[in-house]
């Protein structure tokens, strides 16, 4: 059995920002970059235990044993706060854009179990399920692998999504995703994909030099909600999508995927489940780094246009 991991991480307000923080320093002792035949996410063979105490597997969910979340707000115990990886294949050398339509709708099953199961623990206020993939992310095991994060709290991005939808809905009496979906599907030339339930566009103010959002055409607050046929035809054209990031410079593109669910308990009238998908790569070779303004003041600035990023994963079919 592996040896356990002593956590002791907590999230502090930050009254400036009204946001939390989690500190978590046993973190700092995670597993970092092994070699590869000392992996703790592939099978555990008779020489070598691992995290998957199984001679082979097609997905396998579990939890972290160097969670980032907290068992503490502000010093107070509380019972949320929970993180688990999901690891997405048993091949080391693989991607999520290796897999079959039949492996990605399994671990879209994952996904959507995990995130029932997590939002109804007590004292969870959103879910959140993400892949990092890349060093220069800052991934830190190789293997195809994301995670599944059941916040104490509802996140800063969220939370600032539905304050604008809440000013988008006293102002027209419209729903702002609802909005923002027809109009790139109106417009078309941001469009990457377009299928009969979901569409995937470069949004018109993207952060990203290369930045898509998935949004299903029926709007629903989280995964369990999706029809069987938006379930169906996300894999097909997800993993298009991926394989087109591949292709922009020749190789592996790093990447971060990140599901974004209404949170457990406000707001779900009216969010729209949405993917956001971005590569920190800028060109071959170069890197879009979150510099001066980004860092220190939140304040995006974008090297390419979002029309041309749009065209060239267009340009990017099979």
């Amino acid at each position: 059995m592996l040896s356990p991991v002593q956590v002791g991480s907590e999230a502090r307000r930050d009254r400036l920002l009204d946001e939390w923080v989690v500190i978590a320093s046993h973190r700092q002792d995670r597993t970092f970059l092994p070699a590869n035949d000392q992996c703790p996410l592939c099978p555990s063979t008779d020489t070598m235990l691992t995290e998957i105490p199984a001679p082979e597997y097609e997905v396998v969910v579990f939890e972290n044993r160097f969670p980032t979340l907290p068992a503490t707000l502000d010093g107070q115990s509380t019972a949320a706060g929970r993180c688990e990886v999901i690891c997405f294949s048993q091949d080391h050398g693989a991607s999520f854009a290796d897999l079959t339509t039949d492996q990605a709708a399994t671990v879209m099953a994952a996904w959507l179990d995990r995130s029932a199961e997590l939002g109804g623990l007590p004292g969870v206020e959103q879910v959140y399920c993400f892949e990092n993939r890349g060093q220069e992310i800052g991934v830190t095991l190789a293997h195809p692998h994301g995670q599944i994060y059941a916040y104490p709290y509802v996140t800063p991005r969220t939370s600032r999504m539905l304050r604008a939808n809440a000013g988008h809905r006293q102002a027209t009496g419209r729903n702002l995703f609802d909005d923002v979906l027809a109009a790139e599907r109106d417009q078309a030339c941001r469009v990457v994909l377009d299928g009969e339930q979901w569409t995937a566009f470069v949004p018109y103010a993207a952060r990203w030099p290369y930045e898509v959002h998935v949004y299903p055409h029926r709007r629903v607050p989280d995964l369990a909600a999706l029809s069987e046929a938006a379930r169906a035809e996300f894999s097909v054209l997800y993993l298009d999508l991926l394989r087109r990031f591949d292709r922009l410079f020749g190789g592996p593109a790093p990447y971060i995927a990140a599901w974004h669910q209404a949170p457990v308990r406000q707001g779900r009238d009216q969010f729209a489940l949405h993917l956001e998908l971005f590569t920190v790569q800028r060109a071959p070779g170069r890197l879009k780094y979150l510099a001066g303004s980004e860092s220190g003041m939140g304040a995006f600035a974008n090297d390419v246009t979002p029309e041309a990023a749009a065209l060239r994963l267009r340009e990017l079919a099979c």
